[in-house]
């Protein structure tokens, strides 16, 4: 893989691309398959350097052999060009320690772009901030959990009524997934399904028809990822040291079902469900 840039002919603005070929304007190659990694937080130095940030976190789970990724900083305001969407074949919609339920203008642009997705039935796929946004612009509500952070590696429960295309995995009742969150939806969208829930959290999974799939925890995390978060929202005080640092403890002692989530996320995305 390689890193391009690909300006934005409207407005000059420069946009990080990161994909295995070709410029942001060709088509690409016969067959090829193309995503969108939507980026709604900041890379620290340490992500950058020891994960290739967040593109190398979610390649790493998500990304196969001849395919090609595009990376777009919407928290920075750099999005898909409307007539670039028809060329992707899935959308990814990244966490973030902004709020969902917030209205700066890009969150606002963002919302849009899942609406319009939608009407194009193209095949999106949200983590934790993601699934968040998702929920809100269908229909959702999203808002602060009123039991508070949920850290650490958590069991999370998947609905005995699976929607038909998920059931066909053949999931265990029960898998355990990285979690590092305060809001959730609090209100499902209308006609979305519930695939998975918690003690903490009533929504954990979610799918819209077959082309909408939202995840509240982190299946792109490794447990170093995961202690680096919860360091960075410690020194934002966003969190109680104490509580925060139990959860680490805690963390270290069970292993998240990550092949089984990642067989999940990929399957979804690439339409083999």
């Amino acid at each position: 893989m390689v890193i391009k840039e690909a300006t934005n002919k409207n407005n000059n603005i420069q946009i990080l691309s990161l994909s295995l070929c070709l410029d942001i304007s060709e088509m690409g190659e016969v067959g090829e398959k193309r995503y969108a990694l939507l980026m709604c937080g900041e890379d620290s130095e340490y992500l950058l350097k020891m994960h290739g940030g967040c593109y190398g976190i979610f390649g790493r789970v998500l990304a196969e052999e001849g395919e090609r990724w595009d990376l777009y900083k919407v928290v920075q305001g750099h999005f898909p060009e409307h007539h670039h969407l028809s060329l992707y074949d899935g959308f990814v919609i990244t966490g973030s320690c902004y709020d969902a339920h917030a209205n700066d203008p890009w969150i606002l642009d963002l919302l849009q772009l899942v609406n319009k997705l939608d009407t194009m039935h193209k095949k999106i796929l949200g983590i934790c901030f993601g699934h968040q946004i998702i929920g809100r612009a269908l229909g959702g509500k999203v808002g602060r959990s009123p039991k508070g952070w949920d850290i650490g590696v958590k069991a999370i429960n998947l609905s005995s009524s699976l929607p038909l295309s998920f059931s066909s995995l053949n999931l265990p009742s029960k898998l355990s997934i990285y979690k590092c969150h305060r809001d959730e939806i609090l209100e499902l969208p209308p006609k979305a399904e519930v695939i998975a829930w918690s003690e903490m959290c009533g929504i954990e999974m979610f799918s819209y028809g077959d082309h909408i799939f939202g995840i509240q925890g982190h299946p792109e995390f490794t447990h170093d990822i995961l202690l680096h978060f919860i360091d960075r929202i410690i020194t934002r005080n966003l969190v109680q040291e104490a509580f925060a640092l139990d959860a680490k403890d805690k963390a270290a002692l069970v292993e998240p079902d990550k092949e089984i989530l990642k067989r999940l996320c990929v399957n979804f995305l690439k339409g083999r469900l």
